[in-house]
């Protein structure tokens, strides 16, 4: 029998405010624990929240980019139960007026295109993080009150490999926008996945089951293939699916049950009292509109489009914003784009990878790269040499022209130059000359980078090779 997946994800994502939610204590990272902390985000008693702004406009932004509409009327909520991480014994989060309702979400599946649903996006404030040892485990409130923007997909999804695809488009248009910086390793994003299977032709979904805390998308994917053959395994073998909690056991690869959840559990939501409720102008709200980025997608589209890319290049481009727009403006500059590209996605990647940084980071400009295409097409300099400037653009910035200009790399096209070079590279490799002239053409290989080694990496090679093909042919003679 063959059986329907339904997935369902609720995306948990860090907003990149300097300070938490309802206080000011800051929100960065890696701090001893508990250094970050204040009467507010501790939970004691009188101390009042008050709201942060800037998190209410990435959220509405968030929801901008993805077609939502805005609420022009929003609430905040008390979430009520009882856990360590919580020090309040309730969290404040939205409940029935969130700031962002509906929207969707396009991506590409194995070159297929599908738009899934969002159901809503709310902000809440996070937890603290909890850390479980042998004998004892640690609390570090650190975390709790940063600001959490929550993104509730349809259940659209029909198999892991969809929901791995929504997860990675999801992470590019909330980075585009500036909401958040996605960074993984930092826990800033979360997911709970609602999984479901059922025999084809019917139409009630099955019951479900919710894996809770999952912070990898590679996580999300392994989770969800270990508990959709699990559930097959126990319709297929006559059991019943309970409704439960599970938690994802990386080491051991399954899934495993954390408590029975038969009923919705009740939160015992209640208007927060002493929160006012948010009201946003619709002249607000447009000005917002009117500072979005192109979505990942449409740039992706475009690129194609105007530059000529494969499908492969834009997609690389795009997957950064800031990326994609250095490359689009050294190609506005150049007449060659895909080289261009080549450039951005070898060599500029590399080095922004090794050293850790952002491509803002470098004194390298879309103008400089743009000359350096340039002088390549011009054949001024070769592709090694090429490779040396770029470096000291990279490390230092300044100008291609003047780089090679001041280190003497001008590649030498003149066969008259060339001429003793090529002579001295057959004489110095009689044995290349011999197997050359016995047919072994792959010895003119070996001789041209003779000639390069030679000129210390200044001299044309394909030059260089049409002046070595000449003086070995014609049976041997040199001419």
């Amino acid at each position: 029998m063959r059986y329907l997946t339904t997935i369902g994800l609720e995306t948990h994502v860090q907003l990149t405010t300097v300070s938490k939610m309802f206080c000011g204590c800051s929100t960065e990272y890696g701090n001893p624990p508990n250094t970050q902390v204040c009467p507010v985000c501790l939970g004691y008693p009188g101390a009042m929240p008050t709201m942060n702004e800037e998190a209410i406009r990435l959220t509405v932004l968030t929801g901008l980019m993805i077609g939502a509409d805005i609420s022009d009327y929003s609430k905040f909520d008390r979430k009520s139960y009882f856990y360590p991480d919580m020090p309040k014994n309730y969290q404040i989060s939205q409940y029935d007026k969130p700031l962002c309702i509906g929207g969707s979400v396009g991506m590409d599946v194995n070159g297929v295109e599908k738009t899934v649903g969002i159901t809503r996006i709310h902000l809440e404030e996070d937890v603290a993080k909890s850390t479980h040892l042998k004998s004892s485990s640690g609390v570090d409130f650190n975390r709790a009150g940063v600001p959490l923007m929550e993104i509730v997909s349809e259940p659209d999804l029909t198999s892991p490999e969809e929901a791995f695809a929504y997860l990675q488009a999801l992470k590019r248009i909330v980075k585009y926008v500036g909401a958040s910086r996605c960074n993984l390793e930092q826990g800033n994003v979360r997911c709970d996945v609602n999984c479901s299977v059922r025999p084809e032709g019917r139409e009630e979904l099955g019951t479900k089951t919710e894996i809770k805390n999952l912070n990898t998308f590679r996580g999300v994917l392994n989770a969800l293939k270990y508990e959709v053959a699990r559930q097959v395994e126990v319709l297929e073998a006559g059991g019943v699916i309970r409704q439960e909690t599970l938690r994802w056991d990386v080491e051991s690869g399954t899934t495993y049950s954390m408590r029975s959840k038969e009923d919705a559990h009740d939160y015992r939501y209640f208007p927060e009292p002493d929160l006012m409720p948010v009201v946003l102008s619709s002249e607000r709200v447009e000005e917002w509109r009117g500072r979005l980025p192109e979505l990942p997608r449409e740039k992706r589209e475009r690129f194609i489009r105007e530059y000529e890319l494969p499908e492969y290049d834009a997609g690389v481009l795009v997957a950064d914003r800031a990326i994609g727009d250095f490359f689009e403006a050294a190609a506005r500059l150049s007449p060659n784009p895909k080289a261009v590209s080549n450039w951005v996605m070898t060599e500029t990647l590399r080095l922004l990878s090794e050293r850790d940084a952002g491509i803002d980071e470098t004194p390298l400009t879309p103008a400089a790269l743009a000359g350096l295409v340039k002088l390549i097409d011009d054949k001024t300099i070769n592709s090694t040499k090429a490779k040396d400037v770029f470096e000291i653009m990279f490390e230092e910035g300044g100008d291609p022209e003047r780089i090679v200009e001041e280190k003497g790399f001008a590649q030498v096209s003149d066969s008259g130059e060339l001429h003793g070079l090529v002579a001295q590279a057959m004489e110095e490799n009689p044995k290349s000359v011999a197997d050359y002239r016995s047919g072994k053409k792959a010895a003119a290989k070996f001789l041209v980078g003779q000639v390069m080694r030679l000129s210390k990496g200044k001299a044309n090679p394909q030059v260089a090779a049409k002046l070595l093909e000449e003086k070995l042919g014609g049976g041997g003679r040199d001419r």
